[in-house]
């Protein structure tokens, strides 16, 4: 038994001013990875949108300097600079030092905020090596400098000015951030989510960092229609004119947009207070019910839906769906420093009313568009009546056939996911090759037979109609659809694994849109990878090597140059024997494997729409605009 410690008095640490920021990072920025130094910008970024909010100033701006400073400034009305009554201390020197201190609590500066906590400056403070704040206030320009959190002199008054606005320039703090490389896509993509947000800011970013400076700007007047818009270009719309209302209920000001396509899948954004509320909430909910309640009464009004006929579900109205809600709210009620959740009750009702009362005039003043955005649902309806009668049967056969289990697949003898690797392989050939050359401890293999369904082009009950993917389905033992359930999955590394050729790549490419589709928490939760078997087997004398890329190749020959050399090129996994496939491939001390990861989900399902939809002009766009980046075509 352990000796028992001491715990007294002097065992309780009092963290002081910001030191409890320092101490745990993760607590206020969520991470001290890329996402947590980005959240840096965004904070910096969230106090000149609330400044232009409510009512002060034009434009802010961005720039990235090649020393890894940031510089965020606004035309706003400049943080205060007077003395704080309770501090002693200037203003903006409370606020830039001290937790939970701003004017976002309770007075009345700021109606609307996305503020929540009043830790966001100071974190960004606390959180940088160095940081500068220049103030443009009362007709004179005001600095102060801190170093990791503490003022290093007091605040200047400096020369005249006739501006009024905010600067300030920091550098993260490389104790707290390993890394600090900031990505310009990404900051972009916010930005422009930003300006699209508050319709009329004008917001620029000037990225300094290369030799050929690269300056954007946004403005959009249209507001989150013209958002919408964006998210949809390049698909094909089934309707003329994008649904979009704006107003204000139970003091809540309320915008939406949206906008149905050719497509299956639903993209749905929501947004308090310009903060993406990533689990939705209170407001994405009513844009929903709102959603449902009036196109199901509108389409029994018209006889487009029989009266006995069964009301259309939610998810039959989503499909095809791209629609944006955002509400600017007084107190924002968030779920959790991350505000992914929007809880105010108030937010639903009124999303609801709103969206409800402008939808029923959008369908009286554009009855073809109302008539094709119905149509689309109803046939939702039907596929997903389908869809489910075929998935019963298959999940019925599968649980009647060994447990699950697909005769094509050869089980691992674990039965603890967190132990199991089910390698999903190209070809009957390699899959012997495979069965031969695996770990039957933990590693499962189940070989596929020529290329599956491109689910990108089909509804579910087609779908389900593939043995092949049958047999996927049945072995992961998730279920698929409105029956899928990450906890039943039965392998904790899904590896596909395909010949390096073409045809392997196209494979690779149909199942990542069969998991990105269909499967999407198995790649969200980490799970889904993609084998990398090597490209040549290079031999001299007795000496084996393996290059798994060209510029492997090249190494490795540099160092055998004055022997005799033998080059083999693997065209598929079929080549090898079980030993070499196990040595290069399967053996999880000397394999490489690829996680599949989802940055930009949007952006994903863009790409995914480009490249195995129906419309052949996106798939050529793209081909032309990523040509030069193609750096292994095989021919």
């Amino acid at each position: 038994m352990a000796k028992k410690s001491e715990y007294n008095a002097k065992d309780i640490s009092v963290l002081k001013g910001l030191d409890p920021v320092r101490k745990r990072p993760g607590m206020y920025i969520g991470s001290t990875d890329t996402e947590g130094l980005h959240h840096l910008i965004w904070e910096c970024v969230d106090n000149f949108i609330d400044e232009f909010m409510g009512g002060n100033g034009k434009e802010g701006s961005v720039i990235l300097h090649a020393d890894d400073k940031v510089e965020v400034s606004d035309d706003g009305r400049g943080i205060p600079v007077d003395k704080h009554k309770e501090t002693g201390r200037p203003a903006v020197e409370t606020v830039m030092t001290t937790l939970h201190a701003g004017a976002k609590f309770g007075s009345k500066a700021y109606q609307v905020s996305g503020g929540l906590h009043g830790v966001g400056i100071s974190v960004v403070c606390a959180l940088s090596e160095w940081m500068k704040v220049e103030i443009s206030r009362g007709g004179y320009k005001y600095t102060q400098e801190y170093k990791r959190g503490v003022p290093t002199g007091n605040l200047k008054k400096g020369e005249k000015t006739n501006r009024t606005g905010t600067k300030i320039i920091f550098q993260p703090d490389t104790e707290i951030f390993k890394e600090v490389a900031f990505s310009s896509k990404k900051i972009l993509g916010h930005l422009r989510q930003q300006a699209y947000l508050t319709k009329g800011i004008k917001i620029s970013f000037d990225d300094k960092r290369e030799k050929l400076e690269k300056k954007y700007s946004f403005y959009f007047e249209g507001g989150i229609s013209s958002y919408v818009k964006f998210l949809t270009r390049g698909i094909e719309s089934i309707h003329s004119n994008v649904f979009y209302c704006t107003g204000e209920k139970e003091g809540v000001l309320i915008e939406a947009a949206f906008r149905y396509s050719q497509e299956y899948e639903i993209y749905e954004e929501s947004f308090a207070n310009n903060i993406n509320t990533k689990e939705g909430g209170a407001h994405l909910t009513g844009f929903r019910v709102a959603l449902t309640k009036t196109i199901n009464n509108y389409a029994k009004r018209e006889g487009l839906l029989k009266e006995n006929e069964d009301n259309l579900r939610g998810e039959d109205i989503r499909e095809g769906l791209t629609g944006v809600v955002s509400v600017k709210i007084h107190d924002p009620q968030f779920e959790g420093q991350t505000k992914a959740k929007l809880g105010n009750t108030e937010a639903r009702s009124a999303t609801e009313a709103l969206v409800s009362e402008h939808l029923v005039d959008f369908f009286e003043r554009n009855p073809q568009d109302a008539r094709a955005i119905i149509g689309k649902c109803i046939l939702s309806a039907k596929a997903r009546k389908a869809a489910r009668a075929v998935r019963e049967t298959v999940l019925r056969k599968g649980a009647l056939e060994g447990l699950s289990l697909p005769g094509k697949l050869a089980d691992c003898q674990t039965r603890k996911p967190e132990e199991s690797e089910l390698y999903i392989v190209e070809g009957e050939s390699a899959g012997g090759s495979c069965k031969g050359a695996r770990d039957r401890r933990f590693q499962a293999i189940l070989p596929l037979k020529g290329k599956i369904l491109n689910v990108e082009r089909y509804r579910l009950n087609k779908i389900l109609e593939s043995k092949e993917v049958k047999a996927l389905v049945i072995a992961l033992g998730t279920a698929i659809a409105e029956d899928f359930d990450i906890e039943k999955l039965r392998y904790h590394r899904v590896i596909i694994m395909c010949d390096a050729d073409s045809d392997g790549n196209h494979i690779k490419t149909l199942l990542l849109t069969l998991f990105f589709r269909h499967f999407r928490p198995i790649i969200e939760m980490g799970y889904l990878y993609i084998a990398r078997p090597p490209l040549y087997k290079i031999q001299a004398g007795k000496r084996t090597e393996y290059a798994y890329m060209e510029e492997d190749k090249a190494e490795i020959l540099s160092d055998m140059n004055s022997e005799s050399v033998d080059i083999q090129r693997y065209k598929g996994l079929g080549e090898m024997n079980p030993i070499q496939l196990w040595e290069t491939t399967m053996n999880p001390e000397n394999r490489m494997l690829l996680q599949v990861t989802i940055e930009d989900a949007k952006e994903a399902d863009r790409v995914f729409d480009a490249l195995m939809g129906q419309e052949v002009s996106l798939r050529k766009n793209f081909i032309k605009t990523h040509a030069k980046e193609v750096g292994n075509l095989d021919i």
